[in-house]
């Protein structure tokens, strides 16, 4: 997980982009549910469509208002982490996705953990983000959706094949990115692990 340090910081909990995080996480467990329970797959895309944009949304109305604080800073890339595993695991449940992409996706961060408990540990809550990071996440998260209308439920034909097609491309690419952008991050978390030693 990364953490994006700025210069304005606050620990207020309630404010406006924190409440945007906080319906995303909420989003989770309903995306799960949509997916898994009555297999909703087009309401399932509009929701990961929703959380995208909020994504988007929460640190626009945070730099914009000047409500950045350290609890938006954290929730921000757990929602973004949760998603993926929320949408990894639905997809491999539903034998849409194979066993291979959902362990070396979340590999990936069970690697980067290690790291940042490390760096926790000596007093430093995380890491700033790359822009890789941000461009593997977002690949991923055309993937997915591409992936669930590529199953055949909500889309058919050409239209299902298209789907699952530029799915694959999203997802093999963003699970390239994905790993580049943690080896960074894991090159700077020993940088700073060497300078505290």
């Amino acid at each position: 997980m990364e953490v994006q340090q700025t210069a304005v910081q606050s620990d207020r909990i309630l404010t406006t982009p924190n409440l945007i995080s906080f319906a995303r996480l909420l989003g989770v467990p309903l995306f799960l549910w949509l997916v898994l329970g009555p297999q909703a797959d087009l309401w399932a895309v509009v929701l990961l469509m929703v959380a995208g944009a909020t994504d988007w949304l929460d640190g626009y109305v945070a730099r914009r208002t000047g409500q950045i604080t350290r609890l938006g800073q954290l929730l921000d890339p757990v929602a973004d982490r949760l998603y993926i595993a929320a949408t990894l695991l639905g997809l491999w449940i539903r034998g849409i996705v194979p066993g291979w992409l959902v362990l070396v996706l979340l590999g990936r961060d069970v690697v980067l953990s290690v790291f940042l408990l490390a760096l926790k540990r000596r007093g430093i809550t995380g890491l700033p983000v790359h822009f890789l990071g941000k461009a593997a996440t977002l690949n991923l998260l055309f993937a997915f959706p591409l992936l669930l209308l590529g199953d055949g439920t909500a889309l058919t034909g050409t239209a299902a094949q298209a789907a699952y097609a530029i799915g694959w491309a999203f997802a093999l690419w963003g699970t390239g990115l994905y790993w580049w952008a943690g080896l960074l991050y894991i090159e700077q978390a020993r940088r700073i692990l060497r300078l505290r030693s």
